[in-house]
């Protein structure tokens, strides 16, 4: 599985230089754990760290001008961090499975006329048994023109053919363009791992409509086709699927089972078997939390794990009870399937359930800039925790902002 070591942003909203893990070959910083949490004020920045990944992946299957001009992103005027002139970037490392060299891409947004362009991308690996010195570029563009590196010759990359190489279309990604072509492996590679992140942004009350009968393989952000995934893992899972489903109702306080029927007029209907009741409840009349609680098991349960998962503020709606389970949950995920969870939280329930090393404390200095601080880099955090005591209660008795003058 794919998995992110570092990301490095700059000159986005408030993220004016903002690092989360490694992300450069020669330096001594510890990789990117497999859970992630940002914890902080409101207005912090947390969940433009989170808007940056959507960002980015907006970037890959759509164009720069479209994912800037999002409604909630208002432009790249807006996007831009206030007082900078250059332009909007992102370093990604990361590797392709747990045994492959790091991969490093680089994207650089600028404007031009008021419109937003792709400056520069860049796309380089070490050479096989090299562990010091530049990395090899496949991919290195100026302005939509330059050279890219076709095939996979791992031996020695220099005897790969160079293709010279102009986009007609400066608002595209190169990596868009380029991930469709087969004798670009390691484009396609990283053009695919883009595309399968995941970012939630459930609305109980579009998980409460009554979707058309139609298996599909994913969840979607709102989660209003939870019902078509929950019939397409019952079409692709066999035995395994009520196997499945018993194991989530049993994770939810209350409900025994939960199964889909077809009603009269060709929807799906989620039914929830509830403790003390003979017949089901539908999604319609279920709470905010069941939903949510029961949106993010399924997700989890996905035969085909996606490699990233964002979520902003998964307590919301959940009793407080449920708050660490859910934690416990994201994280063994994360963790056992080799992929990168981050979640933004306000819950000290929530953090309770992770180490030092999983959270970040993010907060704005006095220029206004977004500033993360690891909590296992914290002075004394660390050892408290070893004493026995919970992170989150640590957070929640001011101790974390004490540690960095807030």
């Amino acid at each position: 599985m794919a998995h992110i070591l570092g990301i490095r942003i700059q000159r986005f909203k408030a993220l004016g230089d903002v690092t989360l893990g490694k992300i450069k070959y020669d330096e001594q910083v510890e990789e990117l754990p497999a859970f992630g949490c940002l914890i902080g004020p409101n207005g912090s920045g947390k969940s433009t760290v989170l808007d940056a990944f959507g960002f980015l992946a907006d970037c890959l299957t759509e164009n720069v001008e479209a994912a800037c001009d999002k409604p909630h992103r208002g432009g790249f005027h807006k996007l831009r961090t206030q007082g900078e002139t250059g332009p909007i970037q992102f370093d990604v490392y990361y590797r392709e499975h747990k045994n492959a060299r790091p991969i490093s891409y680089t994207l650089a947004i600028d404007e031009r006329h008021g419109v937003p362009y792709v400056a520069s991308e860049m796309l380089r690996q070490r050479r096989k048994g090299q562990k010091h010195g530049r990395p090899f570029p496949f991919l290195k563009l100026e302005d939509s023109q330059g050279l890219v590196w076709a095939g996979d010759k791992t031996e020695d990359e220099e005897d790969a053919e160079q293709v010279t190489v102009a986009l007609d279309d400066p608002s595209r990604l190169a990596i868009t363009t380029l991930g469709q072509l087969k004798n670009h492996p390691r484009i396609v590679g990283f053009r695919s791992y883009i595309e399968n992140w995941y970012l939630s942004y459930f609305v109980p009350d579009a998980a409460r409509t009554m979707p058309p009968i139609g298996a599909q393989k994913h969840l979607n952000r709102t989660g209003d086709n939870i019902g078509n995934v929950v019939q397409y893992m019952e079409r692709t899972q066999g035995a395994r699927f009520g196997t499945i489903l018993q194991k989530i109702g049993k994770r939810i306080p209350g409900v025994r089972s939960v199964a889909h029927k077809k009603s009269e007029d060709g929807r799906l209907l989620l039914a929830f078997n509830e403790l003390g009741y003979e017949d089901p409840f539908y999604a319609q009349s279920m709470s905010d939390g069941t939903l949510k609680m029961f949106a993010y098991l399924l997700l989890l349960e996905d035969p085909e794990p996606r490699p990233f998962i964002g979520i902003e503020e998964p307590e919301n709606g959940l009793y407080h009870k449920l708050v660490e389970r859910l934690a416990i949950e994201l994280k063994a995920h994360a963790e056992e399937r080799d992929t990168n969870v981050l979640v933004t939280t306000h819950s000290p329930y929530f953090v309770d359930a992770l180490a030092p090393e999983q959270v970040w404390l993010i907060q704005r200095n006095d220029k206004g800039r977004s500033e993360l601080t690891r909590a296992a880099d914290m002075p004394t955090i660390k050892e408290l925790v070893a004493e026995g005591i919970p992170l989150g209660s640590l957070w929640y008795s001011n101790h974390f902002h004490e540690r960095v003058g807030l």
